[in-house]
């Protein structure tokens, strides 16, 4: 299916590694031109590197999201890149419970991910209404739904994204931008490798000796991903998510065959949600 991006410009935070990098090179495979993100230059260039290949126009902005005035520049950035799709994909994850969380944990995870999406997101809007068209698409999560107990502080800083994406729906009404949220479940990635390492080392679930490589074949519906799913991400589908479901859905909702969905939270998690 002809998603009809070809042209397009799209900004992806968080572009450098993992759902970030896969949701870029989605875009530019339907011909979208990317503003790669991200802190580190290197895995930056070598996404930038992967976008080109698919004959778009690929650039790179780095810098921390986090630190004053930075995602303003990158919003401007993505305006005189041409940028009408921003995909707000950065975002840290942490665990913390209610015993251990202090007032800083919490500020923390509100400060990584509600405030540069807000920040990134109201520089960049200008641009995209004066177009008259445009696509404001926020990365949430599965424990948004159900939130869990060793994820608090983050659960509750991805149920403000969620929140905040049906506000901003409402907000650019007439104008022809739409906003929508994509919600993970669990997902393989690097990320998710190194939390069930440090959950296993800390004689929580998660078991370090089954490492996540999405290279491994034995994760293709094999007994270690049957294993993982089981103890950590029970759901209808029967397997764990991969970086690429969340890149379909972001594409699908970044496309004008999308023109009518606006303000939803679309949920890419196998089912698990109201099943666990």
């Amino acid at each position: 299916m002809d998603l009809r991006l070809a042209g397009q410009g799209a900004l992806v935070t968080g572009s450098s590694s993992g759902i970030g990098a896969t949701i870029a090179e989605t875009l530019a495979g339907e011909g979208c031109d990317i503003l790669v993100h991200g802190r580190d230059a290197a895995a930056a260039a070598a996404v930038a590197e992967r976008v080109a290949l698919h004959g778009v126009r690929a650039e790179v902005v780095l810098g921390d999201l986090m630190e004053p005035g930075v995602a303003e520049q990158i919003a401007v950035t993505g305006r005189d890149f041409g940028a009408r799709i921003l995909v707000n994909n950065a975002g840290p994850f942490t665990e913390h419970d209610w015993d251990s969380a202090r007032p800083a944990d919490w500020r923390a995870a509100f400060e990584g991910n509600v405030l540069p999406t807000v920040r990134v997101t109201q520089t960049l809007l200008p641009s995209l209404r004066s177009h008259g068209w445009g696509r404001v698409i926020t990365i949430g999560s599965r424990a948004v739904r159900t939130p869990l107990p060793h994820m608090a502080t983050y659960s509750a800083a991805k149920a403000a994204v969620v929140n905040m994406t049906t506000s901003l729906a409402r907000h650019l009404a007439g104008t022809g931008v739409t906003a929508n949220c994509v919600s993970p479940g669990v997902i393989i990635t690097p990320s998710l490798q190194r939390m069930l390492e440090q959950r296993g080392e800390h004689g929580q679930s998660g078991d370090s000796r089954h490492p996540v490589d999405p290279a491994d074949a034995d994760l293709d519906g094999g007994p270690r991903e049957a294993a993982l799913v089981a103890e950590y991400a029970p759901n209808p589908t029967g397997r764990l998510g991969r970086p690429q479901d969340i890149a379909a859905a972001v594409a699908y909702l970044a496309s004008p065959l999308a023109d009518y969905v606006n303000g939803i939270e679309l949920r890419v998690d196998g089912g698990i949600t109201g099943t666990s």
